[in-house]
């Protein structure tokens, strides 16, 4: 079968390129020009230009796909102009939908995010059939991806053959930018991290995501939404996880989310208001931090046979990643 991958540059995007040339499909990956395609050199896949926001482009990379994997974002808690979150997230979501809609592509596997699943409660559980809503969500990027998703389903409604998975936190190999958890990862490594925030997450192997995106394309219900997720774990068991694989000691100071929210509002102003520089603490990232983004996801793992790899092995592929592609000092 052949296949195309949006966003295969990316950190989920390039881990589903990898894993479906390792299975034998065709893959097709979609990049925009000037893009760093040194991580994807290696695997038998075919490197068309393209971008979302270019219909034409589109239609030439769906050219004889029978599914797409789109996974394309711009994946920020800050920017300094909004507008292209939502033209890249939401207008190249419907551009992209539209072109397979019109190749006729057999089925489509949507990447949303766990953010636009709603949980009611600070210490809940989120699952499929909880909803968020736009006005509790916290950065634009979340918001986007928010309203992409609902674009997306409601072409599903009108006849779209698309299956939407909602990936939790991926941690691994080849986070080449690195995402805002990576860079977690990358600032322990670099003895960066010097205090931690009470909230917790949903950590699985990037790697058993790329493996649910296929299973999903494989075996997922049309209409269906999937979270994509293993273990919920607070920030702190998180940094003990780190410190036993690098040796690294975690930190001791608990701050507390008003003191994090106030940094965060000076960061933003002077990193990001005066020096144009992406801030360190976005505003947006604490709000998050507000509530535990903890999850059932064991409807992938039943109907989907999503993995679930230990999440200690994720984080040492991450560790170890970040070490030799000259990430730490």
């Amino acid at each position: 079968m052949k296949v195309l991958v949006t966003g295969a540059t990316g950190f989920i995007g390039g881990n589903i390129a990898r894993e479906l040339a390792r299975q034998g499909y065709n893959v097709r990956a979609l990049a925009r020009k000037g893009s760093n395609t040194r991580f994807l050199q290696d695997f038998n896949l075919e490197m068309v230009e393209g971008d979302l926001l270019e219909t034409a482009s589109l239609e030439r990379a769906l050219d004889g796909c029978e599914a797409l994997f789109h996974v394309a974002a711009m994946y920020a808690f800050w920017a300094r102009n909004p507008r292209l979150i939502y033209d890249t997230n939401v207008k190249g979501t419907e551009n992209i939908l539209k072109a397979a809609k019109a190749g006729n592509v057999k089925k489509i596997v949507y990447t949303s995010s766990e953010s636009v699943v709603g949980i009611d409660s600070p210490h809940g559980l989120g699952n499929e059939k909880m909803q968020g809503h736009l006005a509790n969500i916290p950065s634009d990027y979340k918001k986007s991806k928010f309203m992409a998703e609902n674009l997306a389903l409601k072409m599903c409604r009108e006849g779209l053959p698309l299956v939407v998975v909602n990936p939790t936190t991926p941690i691994g190999a080849y986070d080449v930018k690195p995402t805002p958890t990576g860079q977690i990862v990358r600032d322990y490594l670099n003895h960066k991290m010097f205090a931690c925030v009470n909230t917790g997450l949903n950590v699985i192997d990037v790697e058993d995501v790329a493996k649910g995106h296929i299973l999903a394309l494989e075996k997922g219900r049309v209409g269906s939404r999937y979270l994509l997720g293993h273990q919920n774990l607070t920030l702190r068991e998180i940094l003990e996880i780190l410190a036993r694989i690098t040796g690294i000691k975690a930190p001791s100071f608990n701050i507390p989310i008003p003191l994090a929210m106030c940094a965060g509002y000076v960061d933003q102003f002077v990193e990001g208001t005066i020096l144009g520089q992406h801030p360190r603490i976005p505003v947006s990232a604490v709000k998050a931090a507000r509530k535990f983004r903890h999850f059932d996801c064991s409807l992938a793992v039943r109907e989907l046979g999503l993995p679930q790899t230990p999440v200690e092995i994720a984080f040492e592929k991450a560790v170890n990643w970040f070490k030799e592609n000259g990430y730490v000092r």
